[in-house]
């Protein structure tokens, strides 16, 4: 990201809705999935201007909870736990095991309340088991995708994205898309923000995201590709250059036909849609940190003038930047 956007010095509250995150587990929960949804969700980062979550890991019953991989995680929260939550979290677990009639309702409840449901790569099941899953687009890891797909018919399975926003349900495919997924929600609840302080603090990057409406996210690696990273870290950082596949060509010493072959390879997307998801990333950390106009925040971000800006980002965040800046503004506390 650009220098302008590269720190926050608070955040701004707007009586969003997470303020209270459960995590529910069940025997052969995996840790790791597991140990992204606390660190996302679980992790004191007041110190970093940024809200403390109530947070807490539940079980159907108090105790010891045989993990996966062998070890026993003790649990202090039953399932009432569930019942405070405005984000439920499921992470993955044996597709075969079975569950509960008890956790099965817990999670259904939460739903028909309004609670948020987050589930991590083979949580999807779950979801499935407690009918969350019924004529609503999903996901899971690749290697289950079919699976869930079988077992759940009337199911919308989305097979290689990163994770599906569906509205109340979202889930993702495996390992690190689970924190794709979280970091979605902290972008929709605190802005873009407070989503990049987060990914700061655990070293990953800020959002891959496709640029869909519905926020059907497509595997878009960040800059740590194989031979386009110096590239792509320069693009972030250079937002307000002509980026166009002749100059970005040129710049790595290839033609543009090869270059832009590469790029896909790499990145799988084209140059330019990574180009126009960097801009607009950076439009919304403006949008957010300064009372600068639309006008000379789409200067800067490289998409020349306010009407481009404004059809790129409702394209891809269904909402215009006007919009945006109501919901997420700290222009107030901020400097031009």
């Amino acid at each position: 990201m650009p220098p302008f956007v590269d720190f926050l010095p608070h955040l701004c509250h707007h009586g969003l809705m997470l303020k209270n995150v459960a995590v529910l587990v069940y025997e052969g929960v995996a840790p790791f999935e597991l140990g992204t949804l606390c660190e996302a969700f679980g992790l004191d980062r007041s110190d970093d201007g940024l809200p403390r979550l109530e947070f807490a890991v539940c079980a159907e019953k108090v105790g010891t909870i045989p993990t996966s991989m062998g070890f026993g995680l003790q649990v202090e929260d039953d399932l009432s736990r569930v019942a405070e939550a405005d984000l439920v979290a499921v992470p993955a677990r044996p597709i075969a095991a079975g569950l509960s009639t008890a956790i099965l309702d817990a999670i259904q409840q939460a739903y028909d309340r309004g609670a948020r449901i987050l589930s991590v790569c083979s949580g999807a099941f779950v979801l499935g088991e407690a009918g969350l899953l019924d004529g609503r687009e999903c996901t899971t890891h690749w290697r289950y995708t079919d699976e869930l797909q079988r077992r759940f018919p009337l199911a919308k399975v989305v097979p290689e994205v990163l994770y599906v926003d569906s509205g109340q349900i979202i889930t993702s495919a495996g390992t690190a898309a689970g924190l794709d997924a979280c970091l979605h929600v902290w972008r929709q609840e605190y802005g873009a923000a407070a989503a990049s302080q987060v990914a700061r603090r655990m070293v990953v990057p800020p959002q891959r995201e496709g640029g869909q409406a519905q926020f059907i996210t497509r595997p878009v690696p960040d800059c740590a590709v194989e031979t386009l990273g110096p590239l792509l870290t320069w693009i972030a950082a250079n937002l307000r250059e002509d980026l166009g596949i002749e100059t970005l060509a040129r710049r790595s010493h290839m033609s543009a036909r090869t270059f832009a072959r590469r790029f896909r390879a790499e990145t799988g997307v084209t140059p330019h849609s990574w180009v126009t998801s960097q801009r607009i990333l950076a439009a919304e950390e403006l949008l957010e940190r300064s009372d600068a106009s639309v006008e000379w925040i789409a200067s800067e971000v490289g998409f020349g003038n306010a009407a481009a800006l404004r059809h790129h980002f409702v394209r891809s965040r269904g909402v215009s930047p006007q919009q945006y800046r109501r919901t997420f503004s700290c222009a107030e506390d901020a400097p031009a």
